[in-house]
């Protein structure tokens, strides 16, 4: 499948000279080496591609540069160096006229702080990038009613700003996003303000607009879970550097270096991983180890525990031909878990103790 936003060796580099301060970088000087003189590099050689129809994660701590990365995408900022293509489309060489119709037509930011205007109706909030567009009246707010019926705000149209809770706001926020039609939303940090179970809600809401509309979507987040729950790929950044881009399970069965893995250390991991990231793999050759109660290489951590509660053997993983695939032993499922003593659970062993955590990978 081609690619649907593709980022080459990008470079920012805050201060005086740039394009210096961009070369020392690539001949092995670090950020601290550029702030001595005075110059900030927040985003350092990051490559990547996104594929229609699927969510980027990009994560990482505060100052890790994803904000600034994302806002390269679609020309707020730009790069030093370095390319973005956006259905084969050089962004980085157009003027900022044609800059300004594809980012007004083709990509829609969704922010953190809600940005509506308080002197409109949520209605009018969620036309206006098709007023910026000079789509009729009429045809944009019945586009705005349907964007904002898809986000769960049918109904309050009339309203104002001000007369919503904040999880009400962002979803205004993501309807006007959606209004455009646009190939590629943004969203940065767009959660973060949330309180937790509105936050959670919010991302229940995306993961099923997604599934309706699939979008392209580059989502910004510091939170490990978030990016977990919501991710296709996630990008892991420090320091302006991207240090891992891979799936949810890459990310915790396979982290890159002690920096994403000490990331990892408290998701619940049953959420994320499946039979498929934990099972040891074997061939048909095999096959008469196990039992005959089996899972499939899909079927979920938490499922899996209870398979495992119900039978005294390993856990034998198949293909949708039957084939034997992989098998999972109790003790591997309690060492993905970790070793963090709690109440004795379906993946306990028999006395209610836990096994030390296996190694990534192991």
């Amino acid at each position: 499948m081609s690619s649907r936003l593709e980022a080459e060796q990008l470079y920012k580099v805050f201060g005086r000279r740039p394009g210096e301060a961009v070369e020392r970088l690539r001949r092995g000087a670090d950020r601290e080496d550029l702030r001595a003189d005075g110059t900030t590099a927040a985003v350092i050689d990051a490559s990547f591609t996104v594929e229609p129809g699927r969510i980027f994660v990009v994560m990482g701590l505060s100052g890790s540069g994803k904000s600034t990365l994302l806002r390269m995408l679609n020309g707020l900022l730009e790069p030093t160096a370095g390319h973005v293509r956006f259905d084969g489309q050089d962004l980085t060489a157009l003027s900022d006229r044609e800059l300004r119709e594809v980012r007004s037509r083709k990509i829609s930011m969704v922010f953190q702080h809600f940005a509506l205007f308080p002197h409109r109706s949520v209605l009018e909030n969620a036309a206006y990038g098709l007023e910026v567009q000079g789509v009729p009246r009429r045809e944009r707010e019945q586009r705005a009613t349907e964007a904002l019926e898809l986000a769960g705000l049918a109904g309050w149209e009339k309203s104002w700003p001000d007369e919503l809770s904040g999880g009400m706001q962002q979803r205004v926020g993501l309807a006007r996003a959606l209004a455009t039609d646009a190939d590629l939303l943004l969203m940065d940090e767009s959660f973060s303000a949330l309180d937790p179970l509105i936050r959670r809600d919010m991302q229940d809401q995306l993961i099923e607009l997604q599934k309706k509309l699939r979008k392209t979507i580059v989502f910004i987040t510091h939170d490990l879970n978030e990016a977990m729950r919501l991710g296709d790929s996630i990008a892991v950044m420090r320091d302006g550097r991207i240090v891992q881009i891979g799936t949810a399970e890459d990310i915790l069965v396979r982290p890159a270096n002690d920096y994403v893995a000490s990331f990892t250390q408290d998701v619940d991991r049953s959420r994320v991983l499946t039979a498929a990231a934990v099972m040891d793999a074997r061939t048909r050759g095999d096959e008469a180890e196990c039992g005959c109660e089996t899972a499939s290489p899909g079927t979920a951590f938490g499922e899996l525990c209870a398979i495992s509660a119900r039978v005294e053997h390993p856990v034998a993983v198949v293909d949708a031909d039957g084939g034997l695939v992989g098998v999972v032993p109790r003790q591997r499922l309690v060492g993905f878990l970790g070793d963090e003593q709690g109440e004795p659970g379906p993946c306990d062993t028999p006395r209610g103790k836990t096994v030390g955590a296996v190694k990534a990978g192991a």
